[in-house]
């Protein structure tokens, strides 16, 4: 059984609270109800500095403190595992955020001058989180060297905060190479991504890389999501997304993975003939590893891709199933990619192996399937050419993007068919 004790200021009495804490849980409520209407902007930057340098004093108290209630047995009393267990639970904190404060508080006696630079607010405390970090570390690897602040502080008071932690990683390899690499690869080993499928199809990502992991795919993704030029308003976390897709389809297109059971990876899709042709009243395809998908998105994949006929009986048994066929030949591909070189979308210049063979009249449709039927898209704007209706018109020899003029509208429904398209 866990017994909490109450210690939170401002949120009723208890019989530990302290009358320090009471009068400064009453100064604060009066600040934070101070009038703050018409406030003019050089009164607001100022106010936030000031309030900065407060609460930055406030955390370094926090943190003295939090470290004395570590030397102690409390936390073993009241049941918890450990100092930063309790801290976490009882302070409403992050494990790691409540063991950085621990530290803080252990090791702010080795950095007295960086003390006084904070109190001045010439560093912030984030400044000084990183040094008691490396104060901490080179405890454990050096415990006889007695730490010295002084460079350090001298490049804290240059530095912003995120310059600052670059540089304290390059000491810290400096100081202990073997307890550096050491983070690496147990940073390394924690990897993992999780895939998690809502009702409604979409996929929750979920993950953690180590800093070399995640800097090799945001090299990945980077010249990826670059927006396509004018009239591209998608937001940066869109444009990863996007990119994530067009890298793992690109993988899939230009067969990268790894074979198995004879057979490359690919998207399969089973889907109507109803379906493929856009007919009302037509199911939705089976797509693997998916929810199902609407006729718009089957139309799409069939632009470029593999086909395989699949006649079923009233029992959906099968009866037949005819050759695969490549829907746009070896040929005719490598002479569209010679053609267009890149996405043929206006403005848009993702090349061709980044791109799909696009049908102007789609083939299920009877469209031939030959160099003045085909173009290429990057798998962007063949989306938007068929989910979002785009159209490419020809004017003066050159194509032009023209959007939906009203919403989409199907065709007239049939008996169901025994066909699969995938």
């Amino acid at each position: 059984m866990f017994v909490y004790l109450s210690v939170m200021v401002g949120v009723g009495g208890s019989a530990s609270e302290s009358p320090e804490f009471r009068d400064l849980a009453t100064s604060v409520g009066r600040f934070c109800r101070r009038p703050k209407a018409d406030r003019d902007p050089e009164h607001l930057a100022v106010g936030l500095i000031q309030l900065r340098q407060v609460i930055d004093s406030l955390e370094l108290d926090f943190s003295e403190t939090a470290a004395a209630f570590t030397a102690t047995d409390e936390w073993d009393r009241q049941g918890s595992t450990s100092p930063i267990d309790w801290i976490r639970h009882n302070c409403n904190m992050a494990s790691g955020t409540s063991a950085d404060r621990v530290r803080v508080g252990e090791e702010m006696s080795k950095m007295p001058k960086s003390l006084e630079s904070m109190s001045r607010g010439e560093i912030g405390f984030a400044h000084l989180s990183y040094m008691a970090g490396l104060a901490s570390a080179q405890a454990e690897s050096a415990p006889n060297q007695p730490f010295d602040e002084t460079v350090l502080l001298e490049k804290a008071r240059r530095s912003s905060v995120g310059s600052f932690w670059h540089f304290c990683k390059k000491v810290r390899h400096a100081n202990d190479p073997a307890g550096f690499n050491a983070e690496q690869e147990e940073a390394a080993q924690a990897r993992f991504l999780r895939l998690s499928a809502h009702d409604d199809g979409s996929v929750w990502l979920d993950g953690w890389l180590d800093s070399s992991g995640g800097a090799a795919l945001r090299t990945a993704l980077e010249p990826l999501a670059r927006p396509d030029g004018g009239g591209d308003d998608r937001s940066r976390e869109r444009l990863m997304a996007d990119a994530l897709v067009d890298l793992a389809t690109h993988a899939l297109d230009t067969a990268q993975i790894p074979q198995r059971a004879s057979q490359r990876p690919h998207l399969q899709v089973t889907a109507t003939l109803e379906t493929l042709r856009g007919l009302a009243g037509a199911p939705a395809a089976d797509m693997e590893f998916s929810s199902p998908v609407g006729s718009l998105t089957v139309q799409r994949l069939a632009c470029d891709a593999t086909i395989s006929r699949i006649l079923l009986n009233p029992d959906s048994v099968v009866v037949d199933v005819g050759r695969s066929m490549r829907v746009v030949s070896t040929p005719t591909r490598r002479a569209l990619n010679v053609r267009d070189g890149h996405c043929r979308w206006p403005g848009c210049d993702r090349p061709a192996s980044w791109s799909a063979a696009h049908h102007l009249v789609h083939w299920i449709c009877g469209g031939a399937t030959d160099l003045d039927n085909l173009i290429l898209l990057c798998h962007r704007h063949h989306t938007r050419v068929h989910e979002g209706g785009w159209q490419l018109l020809s004017v003066d020899d050159r194509l032009v993007a023209m959007p939906p003029p009203e919403p989409l509208l199907t065709r007239s429904a049939r008996a169901p068919a025994a066909t699969t398209a995938a």
